[in-house]
């Protein structure tokens, strides 16, 4: 049997192109990246922050309350007309600052009467005793009786009795004058007013207005009776510092520290009371304010250090991810300690030099081979 040119080109070719299909199917299932799901999967990039090892301070955290260390009422000591303020309602003022003044002049006029008075009786006095000197030099040569050098010592002595009186009264009346003015004993700051210019002020206890000093400041807080064996312990070695927040966001932080630590340990609560002393220069806390309190009781050393991002949480607790030896993702279950910043302490769970990632965590699960890169901030 004989075939055509055309038939014979035809099967030529089929037969070509099922050769090459051949040899096509048998490279992609030999050999090739792509071979299997293992192969194809490539390694995903992240981030991650090498656990290192530091020297970290230990703190105690609690929740306080400011107080003044100085609160006074100020009020009149003597009757007069409000004549002046010196401050308004809420200023800030120093010590000896004249807040505000009483009508002086009935008490100016005591104090000019009193004085008139001594300088009549100082002169009264000098003449007595004048007398009484001469009359005891002449009575020793019998020229001036016994009776009369007697009558000239007994008023000597009362002249000297009315001086003294004269003195006291004088006292008496500066003072009441001076009760005329009410100054601030320390610094702090005013409230509300109660009294305004014109009002009959009595002598009886009106009260001007309430002043607080507001720098220091106290904040008072409440250990608990386990803690105590600590902030003893390093109260022991020295001042204990005390910083404190209005805020867990509040920028600015205050410092002092602790003051003062209560006798005895509350039965009902299990806790005892401490103060810290803390500076306030900008007046910036006011008493009363709920507080942050973060005390410094000692230092660990060798604490493992990670970034608070890298950690989750699962049924297990909580956990990072660690690049393996074999570049494959790695799940840690730990134990985290205090916080420090963007860092926590790591109790149990990573070693120093672990790599732990820190981005893609979304992304990534157990055995998922990684590719390891520089965190930003951070190394390898």
């Amino acid at each position: 049997m004989r075939l055509s040119a055309t038939t014979a080109g035809f099967t030529a070719s089929a037969v070509a192109a099922a050769v090459i299909g051949l040899v096509l199917l048998g490279r992609s299932s030999h050999g090739t990246p792509n071979a299997g799901p293992a192969a194809q999967a490539a390694a995903m990039p992240v981030p991650v922050a090498s656990v290192v090892k530091e020297t970290v301070p230990v703190y105690l955290d609690y929740i306080g309350t400011t107080e003044a260390i100085r609160t006074v009422t100020l009020q009149a000591q003597v009757t007069g007309y409000l004549a002046s303020r010196g401050a308004p309602d809420g200023g800030d003022v120093k010590q000896g600052d004249l807040l505000y003044q009483i009508d002086p002049r009935d008490y100016q006029a005591a104090l000019s009467q009193v004085k008139a008075q001594a300088q009549h009786d100082a002169a009264a006095y000098d003449y007595s005793r004048v007398s009484q000197h001469r009359n005891s030099v002449l009575s020793k040569d019998g020229w001036v009786a016994t009776d009369t050098l007697d009558q000239t010592t007994s008023n000597f002595r009362q002249s000297e009795a009315t001086l003294a009186a004269d003195a006291a009264a004088m006292q008496t009346a500066e003072l009441r004058l001076g009760y005329t003015e009410i100054r601030a004993p320390f610094a702090g700051r005013l409230g509300k007013s109660l009294v305004h210019e014109g009002a009959l002020i009595n002598a009886t206890g009106t009260q001007f207005n309430t002043l607080v000093e507001l720098d220091p400041i106290y904040v008072t807080f409440n250990p608990s009776q386990t803690e105590l064996a600590a902030i003893v312990k390093s109260r022991s070695k020295g001042p204990i510092a005390a910083d404190v927040q209005t805020s867990d966001d509040a920028q600015e932080r205050y410092s002092g520290t602790l003051s003062f630590l209560d006798n005895v340990v509350d039965r009902s609560t299990g806790t005892i009371t401490a103060r810290a002393t803390i500076s306030n220069p900008e007046h910036t806390l006011l008493p009363g304010e709920f507080v942050h309190v973060r005390v410094h009781i000692a230092d660990q050393p060798d604490a493992l250090l990670v970034p608070q991002v890298a950690l989750g949480s699962s049924q297990l607790g909580r956990f990072v991810y660690v690049v393996g030896k074999d570049g494959k993702a790695e799940q840690r279950i730990v134990a985290p300690g205090a916080s420090y910043g963007s860092l926590v302490v790591i109790d149990k769970g990573v070693q120093e030099g672990d790599r732990i990632i820190v981005g893609n965590l979304q992304k990534i699960a157990v055995g998922v081979p990684v590719q390891p890169e520089p965190a930003r901030g951070g190394t390898t």
